[in-house]
């Protein structure tokens, strides 16, 4: 809504106010003090809150201090976070902790900006503010002291609130009363600790209210105007010169920017999950880690920052100089592990080093009869285009790109080459023939279009970009949200969408730290994986709807139902109301993993059977994009109407590149589906050391599906359109027609809006399918502008059109019962597959709780459920019984061990011997994934479950084991845990003939062996199931899955059964079933090699040659090569890796006929 200031809205007729102002104009005049003085190679550490963050993006500040400080050389370092507090600071895991990060930085003047977040307490907690900040003086005081510095002090208060006269806003009348009271705990907090003190809420009070300039975006965050003010209120209050004119400043400016950059890309270094979390410590090639390539950078970084410093004491000297890096260290060297050249990489999952060129792609992919598939840009095109990860369609027809090209994150002394980009077809041929860059963007994993420019995201903030002079070049760029987190970029706010209702959503997944500051109440702080709403027109931020681990993608269709994608596990989800809030419900049958977006269809071009439809993008194994029927109508048993379920339908592209990523699928305005291609050998953000030389900087493509002999759909006018014609094009029946126009509706003034609205819908029948969604669409602009209209709402919820009246329950659901200033968390978590465990109740109290803590950990994705099962019971083929399991009840020492490093090799559990050479992978090591809580409670989870009975692990005793053991990187050999821990007597002998999972159906295995093969398929084509098949393969005790899809870091140890198409007829397949080693696949036989030297080596051959042979085992995922002329002997096993008697874990033959339809699809597909 547009609105202009006006100096009578400045709240100068509130009594209050006029005394709060007194108040505080009177306590500056008495507070007066000796002046601040800066010295000569003074170091300034910055912390605060978003001021203080903000200052950073628009350096009014620095800039002005820096022209009066000419000669004496003053750097400056931000240390602030958007939503910190004195005493309350999140960070990420791992972080550096604040004392260390302050002697880095070894400041000689400290400036503090805090009090915004904590007046939100009230006048009643002001005292203990002040106290807080007393308590970070003399904390810093002693730290900087105790480096031999005596660091100076300056305490500032908060800003005032800015009443804007916006009806979206506070009016901030309480919240003013408020700062005034945190401003003089300030003053007092200055004088206790011998601390300048500045006054910036009377001054920036006084200025509002004497101006018609707005100064700020929201009442509490400054724009650039107001922080080019607030540069002047600081430079006076502590120097007192006369500033240079803005012009005059240019040069300092850009120098300050530059620094910042550099700066806030170390101290606000994204990934940070893989510099000091949970990642860091993952080893790749040599026993490379992360933190060992990427603190490197950080050291580069602040030689780089340093350099720049000198830029900008030049620059306030009137002289220009440019950086010099060449003091920077060199990066540090990676060499890659694809193609198996470290535990985790995995062939498989990996695409080929060698690209195909875009037409020798779009070759190797499958479309449906009668569909067509063509380039609309690639690398090849525009050589700057990499890694596309979102794409949107703007109010001219054109397709916007956000081009990820430094992914995961910069690197220093390179290009930093991410951005938005236009694509035009100018000539209609479906093929873009002009490309021009919008804006560079760090990391923009999302961005919409909203109120004349755009959104996208750059962690830590949510920028706002707009044009102002038609150049399609982004005059205007400001953070409109901060306090993104951004501890793993690949699942970082994403997939930005505007929705009917007016809120901009993205998900966001685990490992982030979040922390967003509102005109509304104290700061938003959270950390949970999920769907986040943020409305731009009231900078109200509320956790959404709960979603994990690593959700991705959320779309809306043609009745406003709201669907999500969890990523990592590819589950979809419907949205829906529950509560104050929102919950994800299962939306369909998952098939596959991960899935980066979802879509819906509806197009004019496409046939009307497909209209609405929901299209998942998924990236490893299925390489496309599958369509699936949603029914919206309920079956009047489960599912109520309006709770949907999607079927099946087809797969739209499915391609036979393995480096094809489809990351994000839209509708044109020529009504044709558009696919990004990610292009890229490494998919994996864990998998490969961040810096991995084969991650893709140069490749990217769109592709362009039609139906052949299909009119395309016709352009629809949208930009710069009056209201009146904007609300006729909200009757056109293609959703994406209707969202640019709603989109192009965010940029006009809502009064006008709603006034034209009103007049439109007048006559709209509310009983008429079409009339009833025109009224639909009223009411979303309504919500979207933020006014409500109760006469409009009950008219929809009294039509007898179902769909109109649950998406208008929807709409009195968000104004009657979501808080409207942003809830604090989660109201539901997602629907998934979870088992509840109750705690034993010989624990006490206190053990109950680690219980159930554990019980979580036990079910995390990729964790201890996946392989042991939620039963604890295994598969007892390749992973072993929990259940009374001598290994798991005996000593606690050898356990943690076990748990901390990870075992491979032969044992027995329950007289059944779990062998590598037969398939069974290495435990997991957990030592980089689970801190000493986790991990004790995981423990004493699996050891007091399932009629398990033993003592409970302490985060003590895994800390204590944890660094005696701290040199240990490899696996433990069983034989060496035992030579440290022997096996309890007792508990062996109890073990002893114990098998709580043995099942031996012989009888179906001698049933099958009397019966042909050919005879066997043709009864499991025409009678098996393929879905219950499905989970026979992923969850039955013959653990199919286990050599044929192995979880991520296990070795593949049969051939991957989508890849195999042709090679087997159904009845070879059904006997290498039941006689595995009558045919062995050369790839994955056995080798035996024996050195003259004695020694033997066993694994799978990966190449072989007259002069050497390598060999991979799971032990050693690196291959190992052997010279030929040191070989004794060589020879092919004639066991195959596959198990013999697998049959006999099935229950019946139908089991059997299920599994092996499941298989013979599998494979043709």
């Amino acid at each position: 809504m547009s609105f202009s200031p006006n100096f009578l809205s400045k709240n100068l007729v509130s009594q209050k106010w006029f005394l709060t102002l007194v108040a505080a104009l009177f306590a500056q005049v008495a507070s007066a003090e000796e002046r601040f003085e800066f010295h000569k190679g003074d170091v300034v550490a910055i912390y605060g809150n978003g001021l203080a963050d903000r200052m950073q993006h628009a350096p009014w500040v620095e800039t002005v201090l820096q022209s009066q400080l000419a000669g004496k050389n003053v750097s400056f370092r931000n240390m602030s976070f958007s939503g910190d507090m004195v005493n309350r600071r999140p960070r990420n895991k791992g972080f550096t902790n604040d004392a260390e990060y302050l002697q880095h930085v070894a400041p000689s003047v400290v400036f503090i900006m805090y009090g915004y977040n904590e007046s939100f307490g009230g006048p009643a907690k002001a005292d203990a503010h002040s106290g807080e900040l007393e308590k970070l003086v003399e904390k810093y005081r002693e730290l900087r002291k105790e480096a031999g510095v005596d660091a100076r002090f300056v305490l500032f208060s908060p800003i005032a609130y800015e009443d804007t006269g916006n009806p979206n806003l506070p009016d901030g009348t309480q919240l003013n009363a408020n700062l005034a009271a945190y401003t003089e705990a300030t003053r007092r907090a200055a004088a206790a600790s011998n601390s300048t003190f500045v006054d910036l809420y009377s001054q920036t009070f006084q200025l509002f209210a004497s101006s018609d300039e707005q100064f700020t975006i929201n009442g509490i965050h400054l724009n650039a105007d107001g922080y080019r003010r607030l540069a002047g209120i600081i430079a006076s209050s502590l120097i007192d010169k006369a500033s240079p004119s803005d012009s005059d400043m240019d040069k300092l400016y850009s120098a300050i920017e530059d620094k910042n950059w550099h700066w806030h890309n170390r101290y606000r270094a994204t990934d940070g999950n893989d510099i000091w979390g949970g990642r860091s410590g993952l080893t790749f090639v040599d026993g490379q880690s992360n933190a060992d390539v990427l603190k490197h950078e950080l050291k580069m970084l602040d030689v780089m920052t340093a350099n720049r410093d000198k830029v900008i004491w030049a620059a306030a000297e009137g002289r220009l100089v440019k950086a010099d890096d060449s003091n920077v260290p060199a990066p540090v060297k990676v060499i890659s592990n694809v193609g198996g050249g470290s535990k985790s990489s995995n062939k498989q999952k990996e695409g080929s080093t060698n690209y195909l060129s875009p037409e020798e792609s779009i070759a190797k992919m499958t479309v449906p009869e009668g569909y067509e598939l063509n380039v609309f840009a690639s690398e090849k095109m525009f050589p700057d285009l990499a890694n596309p990860v979102q794409m949107q369609v703007d109010s001219k027809g054109r397709l916007w790109v956000a081009s990820w090209n430094t992914y995961p994150k910069w690197e220093p002394l390179k290009k930093m080459n991410d951005s938005l980009m236009i694509f035009e077809d100018t000539d209609n041929d479906g093929v873009a023939d002009h490309r021009k860059v919008f804006a560079h963007v760090h990391n923009p994993l999302g961005f919409e279009f909203w109120g004349g420019g755009v959104l996208v995201t750059s962690g830590p903030d949510l920028l706002f970009l707009k044009d102002t002079d038609g150049d399609d070049k982004a005059d205007i760029r400001y953070p409109i949200l901060q306090g993104l987190g951004t501890s793993d970029t690949h699942h970082a706010a994403n997939n930005l969408v505007y929705g009917p209702d007016g809120g901009i959503y993205w998900q966001s997944g685990i490992f982030l730290v979040h922390n967003h500051e509102t005109p509304w109440k104290q700061n938003l702080q959270i950390g949970a994986s999920g769907m986040y709403r943020f409305d731009p027109r009231t900078f109200v931020i509320t956790p959404h709807a709960e979603n994990r681990p690593n959700p991705h993608g959320t779309s809306f269709d043609y009745w406003g139902y709201c669907y999500a994608n969890d990523g990592t596990g590819g589950r979809s989800y419907q949205v829906r109301p529950q509560g104050k809030g929102f919950k994800m419900h299962t939306l369909l049958t998952k098939e596959f993993r991960p899935v980066a977006a979802n879509a819906i269809l509806s197009s004019e071009h496409f046939p009307e059977d497909m209209q609405d439809d929901f299209l998942i993008c998924n990236t490893i194994g299925f390489l496309g994009v599958k369509q699936y029927n949603l029914d919206r109508d309920g079956d009047d048993k489960k599912r109520k109407f309006g709770e949907v379920w999607g079927t099946p339908v087809k797969e739209l592209i499915n391609s036979a590149d393995r480096n094809f990523r489809p990351t994000d699928a839209v509708i044109g305005s020529d009504g044709a589906l558009y696919v990004s291609d990610w292009c890229n050998v490494i998919i994996g953000h864990m998998q490969h050391n961040i810096r991995d030389p084969n991650r893709d900087h140069y490749h990217g493509r769109i592709v362009r599906l039609t139906v052949k002999g299909r009119p395309l759909q016709q352009p629809v006018k949208i930009h710069g359109e009056p209201i009146e014609v904007l609300l006729e094009n909200l009757k056109h029946p293609v959703n994406g027609i209707r969202h640019r126009t709603r989109v192009e509706l965010s940029g006009r003034d809502s009064k006008a809006v709603i006034a034209a609205t009103k007049e439109w819908m007048a006559d709209f029948d509310p009983n008429d399918e079409i009339q009833t969604h025109h009224l639909l669409e009223a009411l979303w602009l309504h919500q979207q502008h933020n006014v409500k209209n109760d006469e409009l709402l009950n008219k929809l919820l009294a039509s007898t059109v179902k769909h109109a009246v649950v998406a208008a329950n929807t709409v009195k659901h968000f104004w009657y019962n979501v808080d409207s200033r942003g809830s604090n968390g989660f109201v539901a978590p997602a629907e998934i597959e979870f088992v509840k465990f109750d705690p034993p109740k010989r624990l006490s109290p206190a053990d109950q709780k680690v219980y159930e803590l554990g019980a979580k950990v036990y079910q995390r994705h990729s964790h201890c459920a996946t392989c042991h099962l939620a039963t604890g019971k295994g598969n007892g083929i390749v992973y072993p019984s929990l259940v009374r399991s001598p290994w798991v009840n005996g000593s606690e020492d050898r356990l943690i061990k076990m748990a901390l490093h990870g075992m491979w090799g032969k044992i027995t559990v329950h007289g059944k011997t779990y062998d590598p050479a037969r398939g069974v992978p290495p435990m997991t090591a957990f030592r980089n994934l689970l801190n000493d809580q986790e991990l004790a409670a995981v423990l004493t989870f699996v050891r007091n479950t399932w009629g398990n009975s033993a003592s409970t692990i302490t985060p003590a005793s895994v800390k204590r084991v944890r660094a005696e053991t701290i040199a240990r990187t490899t696996f433990w050999n069983p034989a060496d845990l035992l030579a440290e821990h022997p096996l309890e007597a007792a508990l062996v002998l109890k073990d002893i003939g114990i098998d709580p999972d043995r099942f031996s159906n012989k009888k179906l295995e001698d049933e099958l062996l009397g019966i042909s093969p050919a005879e066997l398929a043709k009864v499991a084509i025409a009678k098996g199931n393929a879905e219950r098949g499905k989970t026979l393969f992923f969850k039955s005790q013959a653990a199919c899955f286990a050599c044929h899809a192995p979880p991520s870091g296990a070795i593949r140890l049969g051939p991957d059964l989508t890849k195999i198409k042709s090679v087997l007829k159904p009845e070879e397949l059904v006997d290498s079933v039941l006689r595995p080693s009558k045919r062995i696949d050369k790839e994955f036989a056995q080798v035996n090699v024996q050195t003259l030297e004695g020694k033997k080596h066993t694994g799978v051959r990966v190449s072989e040659n007259a002069d050497e042979i390598a060999l991979r085992n799971l032990a050693q995922p690196t291959p190992i090569v052997i010279k030929k002329d040191d070989i004794d002997l060589i020879s092919d096993s004639r066991t195959s890796l596959m198990p013999a008697q697998l049959t006999r874990l099935l229950k019946n033959r139908q089991e059997f006929n299920d599994l092996i339809k499941y298989v013979i699809e599998t494979r043709k597909r």
